[in-house]
């Protein structure tokens, strides 16, 4: 029975990672994806040192930094004023201290990274147009049904499907995700085109009413990744469709020169409204175990949504490496180490968020707590999340 192939529901980072990484352990597996082929939607993404250790653990941290680039300092400044309210040094100085580098790259780099060192390995066979559309657990087996007809055995599944997880109805059932009213637009200029003065190899936060701008370079400095969020009401399903730029320019007003810069630099900008659900600690039912975003949906304002699904996936090979006699035992073990950690990601994703954001007396207080810290102060208040 232990010959039986893991079945993988979603071809996105988190289930390419948990792929890679049964295969490191020998372990078999079909990962399935729904789309004509493998590819990732989005932009720029943060990797903090808490995932360069599963990259090295997955074999592919050379190839990660290959294409990544390496920031100076993260930077927060007050979009009202410009004044900069806190820098973290991201150098060799973060480094030394956590033992990793902190990098941004692009979500194409590192799924197609992750791609690659995946189709390496025998241990794997990836499917296209391969839909989900039942599944079932009888006991000492799984199998899956795809749109077209076909039936699909395994040892056990692990859905990575999303936020939108059907598979989580059937463990969880908490109904639709939760929309933050909060929306992110995000778009990449090419280097050449960034506004004169205005290209830095930090990542900055812009922290304004409601509202803020991140931006960093990728690409080794050949491209400049843009992404900004506002609060709003309108609601669209997905992540992928077209922005709003009267929108846009109506909350982003008011603010520094240097926004309305780079703001004014992009016709045409990507959207989706930021949902994310409440923390629980049952992922797992059986044969069957969530992973990533299908567990533990989280804001953006922590940069950490695909770190946690990459922990995840490592967590979880070892697990089952460890208890390949018993899926059930081996999720359990698995869901215990991993939910308080991504608990605590999704709740302090959605501080930051306030705290990114804030208006009046809380701005202010805000400027002058995290002007008051030195950078040991920031070291220690990050190393939660980045020694973990």
């Amino acid at each position: 029975m232990q010959d039986r192939p893991v079945i993988i529901i979603g071809g996105g980072i988190g289930g390419l990672a948990t792929a890679l990484a049964l295969a490191l352990k020998g372990i078999a597996s079909v990962l399935l994806e729904q789309s004509a082929e493998f590819k990732e939607v989005g932009a720029g993404i943060q990797l903090g040192p808490n995932v360069f250790r599963r990259f090295e653990a997955l074999g592919i941290r050379a190839a990660i930094e290959a294409d990544a680039v390496f920031p100076e300092n993260l930077i927060m400044r007050d979009a009202l004023t410009g004044e900069v309210v806190t820098r973290i040094p991201m150098g060799e100085q973060a480094r030394a201290h956590w033992g990793m580098p902190y990098a941004v790259t692009h979500r194409a780099d590192l799924h197609n990274t992750l791609l690659q060192a995946c189709l390496a390995q025998k241990k794997i066979v990836l499917r296209n147009n391969a839909k989900v559309t039942a599944w079932q657990d009888s006991g000492d087996g799984v199998t899956v049904t795809l749109a077209g007809g076909e039936s699909i055995g395994g040892d056990s599944i692990v859905a990575c499907d999303g936020l939108w997880s059907q598979v989580r109805a059937e463990i969880v059932n908490d109904g639709k995700p939760r929309v933050s009213g909060h929306i992110a637009y995000r778009a990449v200029l090419p280097a050449s085109e960034v506004p004169p003065g205005q290209f830095e190899n930090n990542v900055v936060l812009w922290a304004g009413p409601k509202t803020h701008l991140v931006h960093y370079p990728l690409r080794r400095g050949e491209l400049f990744n843009l992404v900004a969020v506002f609060h709003s009401n309108r609601y669209e399903e997905g992540w992928n469709a077209f922005g709003d730029v009267e929108e846009l320019n109506e909350r982003f007003q008011n603010q520094q020169p240097q926004v309305h810069n780079l703001l004014g630099k992009i016709e045409s900008w990507r959207m989706w409204v930021l949902c994310d659900r409440e923390p629980v600690a049952n992922w797992t039912k059986g044969r069957i175990a969530l992973l990533g975003d299908a567990a533990h949906p989280m804001l953006q304002y922590l940069a950490q949504g695909a770190c946690m699904a990459i922990e995840d996936a490592v967590c979880l090979a070892e697990k089952l490496a460890a208890r390949r006699d018993d899926p059930n035992a081996a999720f359990l073990a698995y869901q215990q180490e991993r939910y308080l950690r991504t608990a605590r990601v999704q709740v302090m994703a959605r501080v930051y968020g306030d705290f990114y954001h804030a208006t009046g007396p809380v701005r202010e207080l805000r400027n002058g707590l995290l002007s008051g810290r030195n950078q040991a102060q920031a070291y220690a208040g990050n190393d939660w999340l980045y020694g973990g």
